[in-house]
């Protein structure tokens, strides 16, 4: 029995919100790791045991990937692996609440680099969608403005992460996306522990900080990664960026529940502009878009 489009298109958006619910579960948990720990030894040792994992459960799927798709792969993870780094040590050098708006600017590189990449001719709809979540990200993490080094990697980073969803676009496919993404992950895993040389990854210092690493790696790294990779076999690259920006109202949401944060304004104005952005992206006319999607997916 053949799913429809339009459904299997619901779940892999709902696929994608559930990711930016478990990533912006992390926040409060990073901010304690990076205390007691270099933050390339965390990655290290987040993406590893991530890896492993997929690599057991994937091997076999992985064998069947041809030698194009296994370079697809390891572009893919050589991309997300550096803008992890540059993420992390941008946040070295500017606040989080800078760092946490200009990350998000990857919804507006996306559609940028599918349009000059691709050549995409997007709709109107979608740029208003764009402009929405920029300005609810905004609201929802941006406390004044300075320009400086740790914003500029920072910047880096978001670019390096529109790239990523745009390559995962063009080249995920329904039957290779867990295997794909298992090849992504050895190689985030590989950068990440190059980036440790010469002495190598810190192990973490308590059972409580294992506990965080072991959720982020499996939940927030492994199982992120494949559903992410699976729901953008199904999703253009723009519309899986602007259900993305649900992150930082996640991560809010969390940081009120936990106690870190009041609940503000901002954090309501804010969380409204992304969700209006979702429903002006959900409701834009897509006949033509599942059309020319539907044939890629098909190569």
């Amino acid at each position: 029995m053949t799913v429809p489009a339009s459904r299997t298109a619901t779940w892999a958006t709902l696929g994608l919100v559930s990711v930016t619910a478990i990533w912006g579960s992390t926040f409060f948990l990073i901010k304690d790791l990076v205390t007691r720990m270099p933050v390339a030894d965390f990655l290290a040792v987040r993406f590893l045991i991530a890896a492993v994992a997929m690599a057991v459960l994937f091997h076999r799927p992985l064998l069947r990937l041809s030698l194009r798709e296994w370079w697809q792969g390891m572009a893919l993870g050589a991309i997300y692996g550096i803008a992890q780094l540059l993420q992390t040590s941008g946040l070295e050098h500017t606040s989080a609440s800078i760092s946490g708006f200009v990350t998000g600017m990857y919804v507006v590189f996306t559609p940028l680099l599918g349009t000059v990449l691709l050549r995409q001719r997007l709709p109107s709809v979608t740029w208003i969608a764009v402009l929405l979540s920029v300005g609810g990200l905004g609201l929802l993490a941006l406390h004044g403005l300075s320009i400086g080094y740790g914003v500029w990697l920072t910047l880096a980073s978001a670019a390096l992460y529109g790239l990523h969803i745009v390559g995962l676009g063009t080249w995920s496919r329904p039957g290779s996306a867990f295997a794909l993404s298992t090849v992504q992950m050895i190689v985030i895993a590989s950068i990440c522990l190059l980036a440790t040389l010469p002495s190598g990854p810190t192990l973490p210092p308590d059972l409580g900080a294992w506990a965080a690493v072991v959720y982020m790696a499996l939940a927030a790294g492994a199982g992120a990664m494949l559903v992410q990779t699976w729901a953008q076999a199904h999703l253009s690259p723009t519309r899986a960026a602007i259900v993305m920006t649900l992150e930082p109202v996640f991560a809010a949401g969390f940081a009120v529940t936990f106690g870190q944060d009041a609940l503000t304004w901002r954090m309501l104005a804010g969380g409204a502009l992304v969700l209006a952005a979702m429903y002006l992206v959900e409701l834009a006319p897509r006949s033509s878009a599942v059309k020319a999607e539907g044939l890629h997916h098909e190569v």
